[in-house]
């Protein structure tokens, strides 16, 4: 009996172990001011995944279940850092759609219409409360703004926080009505969420908390559709829930792996159809004499070195890791650089070759032709990486998302770089040869298409002959890089180009044999614009 009560006094001495909030189980239920702040430190708290002192699944319960407890206890206004919340008496026989702002400064509180005045709002369609005149004259509406802060509540499966991906501000938006489960609204509600203007590698979308999703619930955008706007993003919902706008990087980690994945493989079929295409002219050269005075067949050969060796330089770059001097970087940087230009300007002298082809036609002699093409082709590119060169624009680049965190690491342009470097000698230099190439073939086009109605009559069907030369033609000045363009519009553009523009030696191999391997029938009906290709270069020496 001695030693139990000496064990007695031994417990009453030591300190009382700390309850802990984050287990989601001590304020369950329970919503004052005090529970609620203590509870609303486990955002900053659970920040970690795996957190042995945090239950997510608790935790969101208790705040999910919040507005069951502002209806049932019909608390008028919620005013905290964290939180600002609002219950109101809402007749069932209204003339007009209700507008509530949602500032997260402030309760939430109706308003008018003016979209300058309240940027952050909900729109309750009419129709809504016009549904509920059958059973009730009011309803209590319960409007909630909530700040999650960063961490790991009502992230979800979803959300990537390696990748960047979070929801907008850390804040949600909860709308009840009177205890009722409301879905499939005719008239969607309108939620607008106020922003600044977003990086282009960024996306918005429109969600709402799924508790039926897993075993504590993920974001879903079933029943939503999403309306960007240049600072606002309005949310259209058939539902009533907790509501959110997720920002999601376009390009975080496991897209840009896909997409090097994706080009690699282009890339490794373009080079292995490229090198059938250059040993297919030497085989030519060999055994048709004429090829060696022919100029046609040397462009296409020299576009298609250029774009080989580019491709091989693309695979030297994303197949190393960083682990490299710098010195290493810079020279892979620049031998890329050279490629990319060499290629931009060999798809621009096809079009140039092109244009003294079809449009101009006469007076088209030069002396020297291909190796003043070549001078140019080989030796334009080599005097801009010089220059760049020079000014020590080589080096390490990283790609990273919203969050700053790294997603692909390549020798590039290096980070500190001056932005009119790769302005002017990237971008600029693609836009010229771009618009060039463009306009040489939209006259190219015109007249293969015009040129035979004026000449045979109309009443003709589809001329899919011309049809299948300008595609071919349009792999030789370069299409696949105009998608380019594309890319902003979001991801699945992205994929387009990846793998369009990674097989673009496919597409030149299949131009090369197609024009210099004509079926019989396609030679003896067609005026052939691989024959007129080589009458026309054989001029030229």
């Amino acid at each position: 009996m001695e030693y139990s009560s000496n064990k007695q006094e031994q417990a009453r001495r030591q300190p009382e172990q700390p309850r802990n909030v984050c287990l989601g189980l001590i304020n369950k239920g329970q919503y004052e001011s005090f529970h609620l702040a203590s509870t609303a430190s486990c955002f900053t708290k659970c920040t970690q995944s795996g957190n042995e002192g945090c239950n997510l699944e608790n935790l969101q319960r208790y705040w999910l279940e919040f507005e069951h407890h502002l209806l049932e206890s019909q608390s008028g206004i919620v005013n905290m850092s964290f939180l600002k919340a609002a219950v109101q008496n809402v007749s069932t026989n209204i003339s007009e759609d209700l507008f509530f702002s949602l500032t997260p400064s402030q309760v939430p509180g109706q308003v008018t219409e003016d979209e300058r005045e309240h940027p952050d709002r909900v729109r309750l369609p009419r129709s809504l409360f016009e549904s509920l005149q059958s059973n009730r004259s009011e309803v209590l509406l319960a409007i909630t703004v909530l700040d999650t802060s960063p961490g790991n509540l009502f992230k979800g499966p979803q959300l990537s926080l390696e990748d960047g991906s979070r929801v907008l501000n850390n804040r949600l938006v909860g709308l009840s009505l009177g205890g009722i489960s409301v879905s499939r609204l005719a008239e969607p509600l309108e939620i607008t969420f106020s922003h600044q203007h977003l990086p282009s590698n960024m996306s918005l979308s429109c969600v709402f908390w799924d508790v039926t999703k897993g075993s504590a619930g993920d974001w879903s955008s079933t029943g939503c559709s999403t309306e960007l706007r240049a600072k606002r993003t309005v949310c259209r919902c058939d539902h009533l829930t907790f509501f959110a706008l997720l920002l999601k990087p376009i390009l975080d980690r496991a897209t840009v792996q896909f997409l090097v994945r994706i080009s690699q493989a282009g890339c490794g079929a373009s080079m292995i159809f490229l090198a059938f295409t250059i040993v297919l002219y030497a085989v030519l050269r060999f055994y048709r004499q004429r090829f060696k005075s022919e100029d046609a067949p040397k462009i296409h050969v020299a576009l298609s070195m250029s774009l080989f060796l580019l491709n091989l330089a693309f695979f030297v770059s994303v197949g190393h890791g960083p682990e490299q001097s710098d010195a290493t970087c810079w020279v892979r940087g620049a031998v890329f650089h050279y490629f990319l230009l060499c290629t931009f300007t060999w798809m621009g002298l096809e079009a140039f070759h092109l244009y003294l082809l079809v449009i101009k036609v006469f007076n088209t002699y030069f002396g020297h032709y291909f190796l003043k093409l070549s001078l140019v082709g080989w030796g334009l590119p080599a005097l801009i990486v010089f220059g760049t060169g020079s000014a020590d624009s080589y080096g390490l680049y990283a790609i990273r998302d919203k969050s700053n965190v790294t997603t692909l690491e390549l020798c590039w342009f290096r980070e500190k770089a001056t932005a009119s470097a790769l302005y002017t000698t990237v971008h600029g230099y693609f836009l010229v040869t771009f618009l060039f190439g463009a306009v040489v073939l939209g006259l190219v086009a015109w007249k293969i298409f015009t040129l035979p109605s004026a000449t045979a009559g109309k009443g003709q069907g589809p001329n899919w002959k011309g049809v299948f030369t300008v595609l071919g033609l349009s792999s030789l000045v370069g299409v696949t890089w105009w998608l380019a363009i594309l890319t902003p519009l979001g991801r699945s553009t992205i994929y387009v180009f990846a793998v369009f523009n990674s097989l673009q030696g496919v597409f030149i191999f299949c131009w090369f044999t197609t024009l210099y391997f004509p079926s019989r029938s396609a030679g003896a009906s067609s005026s052939g614009t691989g024959r007129a290709d080589q009458v026309h270069t054989m001029s030229h020496e």
